[in-house]
């Protein structure tokens, strides 16, 4: 038996059957790895609205969303909004930092490229504004939204994808 040094990730498409795990993978991923940026109660909000997991599920569904796997198993998902908006992008805390989040991110906006979009946008949480800035995306305006009792900010960022039309 060999260790492996460098774990392998893997894509497909999101299943319905996916929507209970990915949901976990959306819910530990804020509460693990967002308190530097949110109060506590702002992440139970924020995590909340994958309590619903039928219409977690249908959001993702409408969706192009991408599972990353790591032997199979889901350790992190994201999704396309329309053909040029990174809706969500997550992955387990044990897997982040080790590459499946930069993989999904790649997908997309090859995706994207492929369905015509000139730039991609994302609406990015502080936590992950830092992951967007390496990858050349530049932020455009600060956001506040409403989840629950709650107010929680974010970036909007965009990437241009390809050069302007001659």
């Amino acid at each position: 038996m060999s260790a492996v040094a460098n774990p392998q990730f893997a894509l497909r498409p999101f299943l319905a059957e996916d929507a209970a795990v990915v949901a976990e993978i959306f819910r530990s991923s804020i509460a693990e790895l967002t308190g530097d940026d949110y109060s506590e109660a702002q992440q139970a909000a924020w995590a909340s609205t994958a309590d619903d997991v039928a219409n977690f599920t249908k959001k993702l569904g409408r969706q192009l969303t991408l599972v990353a796997t790591m032997s199979g198993s889901p350790v992190g998902f994201a999704s396309l909004e329309g053909r040029d908006k990174v809706d969500m992008l997550y992955v387990h805390p044990g897997a982040a930092g080790h590459g499946a989040g930069a993989m999904l991110a790649d997908a997309l906006e090859k995706l994207a490229g492929g369905r015509g979009a000139e730039k991609l946008t994302v609406d990015a949480s502080d936590t992950a504004r830092g992951f967007f800035e390496k990858r050349g995306y530049v932020a455009q305006q600060r956001n506040s939204i409403s989840m629950g009792d709650e107010w929680l900010a974010n970036t909007t960022m965009s990437k241009q994808l390809k050069g302007p039309k001659p």
